[in-house]
């Protein structure tokens, strides 16, 4: 039987980087670094990524929801704007 890891004051904030460096490795799975290379390139690299896709899934349904309009341009970026034709609402 497997003793279930505690997770105690000190480690606040921890279960995200644990998940955070098990997926830098599920997608590399050769790598290996020091304390200082996983603090400056794999922890950086994993919150980049996934605040990218988080942000790119609400800007989409921001678009869906007719607030924003997406124009991609001709480097195949994309261009997030306010559609002016519909009001956003009002923070409460």
């Amino acid at each position: 039987m497997t003793k279930p890891r505690s997770r105690d004051a000190g480690d606040e904030g921890g279960g995200e980087i644990e998940m955070s460096v098990l997926a830098y490795l599920q997608r590399h799975p050769q790598a290996a670094d020091t304390l200082r290379g996983i603090v400056n390139w794999w922890l950086p690299r994993q919150r980049y990524e996934i605040s990218c896709q988080r942000i790119e899934h609400v800007l989409g349904r921001l678009v869906t929801e007719g607030l924003l309009h997406r124009d991609e341009l001709p480097d195949g970026e994309v261009l997030y704007a306010l559609n002016k034709h519909k009001k956003p609402p009002q923070p409460n």
